[in-house]
């Protein structure tokens, strides 16, 4: 994992950022459309949806360093890491349905693809393990960043992240035995202690989302 690189881009990013507002823009104009169920405070509601961007961002890092981490501990790094990897290279390296897409705007994109696709392996961590890889509540954030993005884009770099984990992962991954003694050591006292590191993303921020709406 070179999540040094990462690091640099989103730098990078942030500095662009600094330089033109073209984020901030773009959610101003985005914001009198969102979905009812996006919920945001009444003061400040760009600024809250701005920084809630930018920590979505940032986070994807630490994401794949802690993923890799755990990975590692399982013992199945050489399953997993190649499917960090993708996530990785979604940054260094974007596909070409992210072509032209710069600043914080479009890593918005690459931190989506990076965050579904570890969403994805932590689905198959609760389906083989009954926790995730990771305890990162990021679920509501994705579906924030799913409707900032749009939904028919959000759809194809689902897509894509449906074929890389179909790709690198499958049952033989789970039936190894370092995995079965990983399962074993899952309920321990400092696995529960690292699951608090990891709260809400999205409501940390001040960024709701109110999936029944009243009256339905």
């Amino acid at each position: 994992m070179n999540t040094a690189a990462l690091r640099e881009q989103i730098q990078r990013a942030h500095q662009h950022e600094a330089s033109s507002g073209q984020l901030t823009r773009q959610l101003a104009v985005q914001l009198p459309h969102l979905h009812p169920a996006i919920q945001l405070p009444d003061v400040d509601a760009k600024g809250v949806l701005t920084r809630f961007v930018k920590a979505y961002i940032d986070l994807v890092p630490d994401l794949l360093d802690a993923a890799n981490e755990v990975a590692h501990e399982a013992g199945i790094e050489s399953q997993i890491t190649p499917v960090l990897s993708i996530a990785e290279q979604f940054f260094l390296q974007p596909p070409p349905i992210l072509e032209g897409h710069v600043g914080l705007d479009g890593l918005l994109d690459e931190a989506y693809l990076a965050h579904r696709l570890v969403e994805e392996v932590n689905d198959l961590y609760i389906k083989h393990f009954g926790q995730p890889l990771i305890p990162s509540d990021i679920t509501v954030a994705n579906l924030i960043a799913h409707q900032l993005i749009g939904e028919t884009f959000a759809n194809q770099l689902d897509e894509a992240v449906h074929h890389a984990v179909d790709e690198m992962l499958n049952e033989e991954s789970f039936a190894l035995e370092s995995v079965e003694a990983y399962r074993e050591r899952l309920h321990s006292p400092d696995t529960e202690a690292a699951w608090k590191r990891w709260p809400c993303l999205s409501r940390q921020l001040g960024v709701e989302l109110e999936l029944e709406q009243p009256g339905a």
